[in-house]
């Protein structure tokens, strides 16, 4: 056989086993969980009112899990919910440990880059929390510069709390540890979101009280990996399918005795 044609080949079978051994394309994630049936769900479930364990039945509740509860079976699936730390949450989700998270992940340009979003379903403002004798008078971040301010670990509150030079950040894995702090004097404020705020000063019996609003709305929505446009295009469709028939609005007044799951001015 002529060396050219030896060439051609083996350059022909070089190819051919190069496209067998190249990964076959991820499915998207609506056939994935289709077939099996199930979503994967990750929430931190220490964030009341949003997820939460119940005491008494010791499942999670809150106003995250209700929403879970109504994307899955309007999708024709099971939720599979799987509680994990705030701080590794998004990591996690890298790793494809599991399908989603539904647990107030704010929809940001960084985490655009690497995640998908569906269409938000939570609109609300960061707000500082203060002991209920504090005397200053806390308008916005900047007055809190030399000052200590607890804020979550990995949240959008701590990127917002560290943008301002001079503030004092302490990261904590949990709300109920940093209001615990701000109650003993270990911080001067907290930073967190405003829906939660006033669930905390309804439930809480720490001498804690709301502060100012110090930011702009934000929009919450359901992160998953990217590659999966037919599972945002169910997604997508059930959040709107949602909001048009009021199941988000009778979700929203549940938890919060208002519609939180469309946009309004924030006040003050």
């Amino acid at each position: 056989m002529p060396l050219f044609s030896q060439r051609r080949l083996t350059l022909a079978a070089c190819l051919i086993a190069g496209v067998l051994s190249l990964p076959a394309a991820a499915a998207d994630l609506l056939a994935t969980a289709k077939a099996r049936g199930s979503l994967k769900i990750a929430m931190e479930g220490t964030y009341p009112p949003f997820n939460f364990k119940d005491q008494k039945s010791g499942q999670l509740a809150g106003y995250d899990v209700d929403v879970a509860k109504l994307v899955t079976s309007r999708l024709g699936l099971k939720p599979e919910f799987v509680s994990t730390e705030w701080s590794a949450i998004l990591a996690g989700l890298a790793a494809g440990r599991y399908d989603v998270i539904i647990s107030q992940v704010g929809i940001n340009p960084k985490r655009a880059l690497v995640f998908d979003f569906s269409l938000p379903y939570t609109y609300s403002s960061p707000q500082l929390i203060v002991r209920k004798n504090e005397v200053a008078r806390y308008a916005s971040l900047a007055d809190l510069k030399g000052k200590k301010v607890g804020v979550g670990q990995g949240s959008v509150f701590e990127q917002q709390a560290k943008a301002v030079p001079g503030i004092l950040v302490k990261s904590y894995p949990a709300a109920p540890e940093n209001l615990q702090d701000l109650a003993t004097g270990r911080i001067d404020a907290a930073l967190n979101d405003s829906l939660m705020v006033a669930y905390l000063l309804k439930n809480s019996t720490l001498p804690i009280q709301a502060g100012a609003r110090v930011g702009a709305l934000e929009r919450t929505g359901i992160a998953f990996q990217k590659g999966s446009p037919q599972f945002k295009a169910a997604l997508d469709k059930v959040l709107r399918d949602a909001g048009a028939d009021g199941s988000l609005k009778a979700i929203s007044l549940k938890w919060f005795g208002s519609d939180v799951s469309r946009a309004v001015p924030a006040q003050p």
